[in-house]
């Protein structure tokens, strides 16, 4: 009974290595989308896939295992963004602007292909921010999304044509 146990747990490491493998860096770039910050990002993705590693075993296959971690992902994003801790760190009133010192690896980023696109994005509210994310670089559908985040179709949709309309404006700022 002993082997079982050991061939279960071998089973397990070997799927959560390729889910690390396969989903690391989707799940670090979902996280900086709501935190805007790589070290927050990374902390969470460690907290996903350990999560993932508790309870593998009780992942029914209702989704994808990249819907799963995409929806660990999220959840642990809105937590962060929800905590006594995080609320604290930047004291500001909201229609205050706050300048925050860029870390290398986001001074890396700001300069790489798409910078343009990827802070006009970034600048959008969440909700607005989230659906864009999911939908045009994560290639997650509509449905997928509905599963995700627990919006409503018809609101993703409404979402992300907002999203795009704001995105327009913003462009029609820099012209």
């Amino acid at each position: 009974m002993g082997e079982k146990k050991t061939d279960n747990e071998f089973e397990r490491n070997e799927i959560v290595r390729e889910l690390i493998d396969d989903f690391a860096e989707q799940i670090k770039r979902l996280a900086y989308t709501y935190v805007k910050n790589w070290a927050v990002a990374d902390d969470i993705t460690q907290e996903v896939f350990i999560s993932c590693f508790k309870n593998i075993e009780h992942f029914r296959g209702e989704s994808s295992y990249k819907t799963w971690l995409f929806k660990i992902t999220v959840n642990r994003c809105k937590d962060y963004l929800k905590s006594k801790w995080f609320r604290s760190m930047v004291p500001f009133r909201g229609d205050e602007k706050v300048e925050v010192a860029a870390s290398l690896d986001e001074i890396l980023v700001q300069k790489s292909e798409g910078e343009e696109i990827s802070q006009k994005v970034l600048s959008l509210s969440v909700k607005y921010r989230e659906v864009i994310i999911l939908f045009y670089y994560e290639d997650l559908g509509l449905q997928e999304i509905e599963e995700l985040t627990g919006i409503k179709t018809e609101t993703v949709k409404t979402r992300l044509r907002r999203a795009k309309l704001q995105l327009r404006e913003l462009y029609k700022e820099v012209e």
